[in-house]
């Protein structure tokens, strides 16, 4: 299956912060059930994303004023992307290798578009592999061909 097809999923996940904003901030999102937020630019575009382990690892540095640090000095910036265009399958096995719960959607001009999330990604993979069981359990038996 396609990103594209799988979006209207994907987008239930987004959840985004501008680079700019206080640690403070995203941790409240974060602590309110989000699992990551995605850190975009004053253009719109992504420039990193924001686990909830980033604000430990900054809140573990803490000294003083640093507490109230811009996003900007915990996000991870090296983040690993697809695009509409790829395959569900590929991201599944981007997931299980490098252990990821989720990977951002970006277009063409790293504009967020969703969030895809592990659980939801296995789900609709392991539903197409039922329905392709099904037809060929079909096709064996002869039903529905006549």
């Amino acid at each position: 299956m396609l990103i594209q097809k799988f979006l209207p999923t994907a987008r239930r996940h987004l959840q985004s912060i501008d680079v700019s904003a206080a640690l403070l901030q995203a941790a409240r999102r974060l602590g309110e059930g989000c699992d990551m937020l995605l850190v975009c630019d004053a253009a719109g575009r992504l420039a990193g994303v924001l686990t909830k382990t980033d604000v430990v690892r900054q809140t573990g540095r803490c000294a003083g004023a640093s507490c109230t640090a811009p996003i900007v000095q915990a996000m991870t910036r090296d983040v690993t992307i697809v695009t509409p265009d790829g395959w569900l399958q590929d991201v599944w096995d981007v997931m299980k290798t490098r252990g990821f719960k989720n990977i951002p959607v970006v277009d063409a001009n790293r504009h967020p578009l969703g969030v895809l999330n592990a659980r939801d990604v296995l789900q609709t993979l392991l539903q197409e592999v039922q329905e392709e069981e099904n037809l060929l359990h079909d096709y064996v038996m002869n039903i529905g061909y006549r």
